[in-house]
């Protein structure tokens, strides 16, 4: 049976305060196909919003790219990751009808399927509940540079 660690109740405004909340655009610029760490962005903005607890949702606001978390210490899970994609939604065009923006458009868009276009992740303390080796991504699934927009909620006291 799970065990959950009990914290005292957080009291981070006056009593009664009624809960706040904020939205953003994060802006990334990708390289091409690619796992690109945007932890810090996301950090930096949710510490920009002065929450000590409450809840952020990342949205990924497009169908070619999506949003993981995952392993940020050893690179090697990266390209595992990025290999396997590349495996069960290779570009090869007789595969595929659609193909609107060149070979890389359907795989990217099962890519994304398969992943996450949002993520919610808890702050606690002031801060990203992210486990020790945990780390944000933004999962650019198509082959070329493109700017990515992720919308930013944030809700808490």
């Amino acid at each position: 049976m799970a065990q959950v660690e009990r914290s005292k109740p957080e009291r981070p405004g006056k009593p009664g305060e009624p809960l706040r909340q904020a939205t953003g655009i994060l802006r990334v610029r990708t390289p091409g196909r690619g796992l690109l760490e945007i932890s810090e962005d996301v950090a930096a903005w949710q510490i920009g919003q002065a929450i000590r607890v409450g809840l952020l949702t990342l949205f990924c606001r497009h169908t070619s790219a999506s949003l993981l978390i995952q392993e940020n210490a050893a690179p090697a899970v990266r390209t595992d990751l990025e290999q396997f994609f590349a495996t069960i939604a290779p570009e090869d065009p007789r595969r595929y009808i659609h193909d609107d923006e060149g070979p890389d458009d359907m795989p990217a868009h099962i890519r994304a399927a398969l992943t996450n276009t949002h993520l919610s992740i808890p702050i606690i303390e002031g801060a990203l509940a992210l486990g020790t080796w945990q780390g944000v991504y933004l999962f650019e699934h198509r082959s070329g540079p493109h700017l990515r927009e992720i919308a930013l909620h944030i809700i808490g006291a």
